[in-house]
């Protein structure tokens, strides 16, 4: 894809439109089962300014910041937006069939916890997206509505 995507005779529409049908879906196989630390966060937008920096011909010499990249080519980073909302949406058909997986993606199962520092949870990484008491009154919502 890099000669297409660098390719000078083809519009910069045309290589973000071809950017977002072949590459990215490729990046974001299975990203509903996936923990988002800040880490990688990081890497995913480093990624994705990276992809736009080849696209745009604009050297790593070149001291331009990553606001001023985006401003030119009037595109904004919504590769950890679309993550989360694929993960929300995986949340809600988890929460409505409400078995195994729920239980699992919850942590309401019984037994010991693993020694040493906890890991980071799906429920986890969405609480801080949507903010604190959103996902618990969301969570309550589902169980309402599965129950009836």
């Amino acid at each position: 894809m890099k000669t297409i995507l660098t390719n000078k005779h083809i519009s910069v529409g045309t290589r973000k439109t071809a950017l977002q049908c072949y590459i990215e879906p490729v990046q974001m196989y299975g990203c509903e089962a996936w923990t988002i630390s800040k880490q990688i966060q990081n890497k995913l937008e480093a990624t994705e300014m990276w992809f736009l920096r080849r696209m745009l011909w604009i050297p790593w010499t070149a001291k331009k910041t990553n606001e001023r990249v985006l401003n030119e080519s009037n595109k904004r980073r919504p590769l950890v937006r679309i993550i989360r909302k694929r993960q929300a949406t995986f949340l809600g058909h988890v929460m409505r069939r409400g078995k195994l997986e729920h239980l699992v993606t919850t942590g309401e199962f019984e037994g010991k916890r693993s020694r040493g520092r906890q890991r980071e949870k799906i429920m986890d990484g969405l609480a801080t997206w949507f903010g604190p008491g959103k996902v618990s009154d969301t969570l309550a919502a589902v169980k309402d509505s599965a129950i009836t």
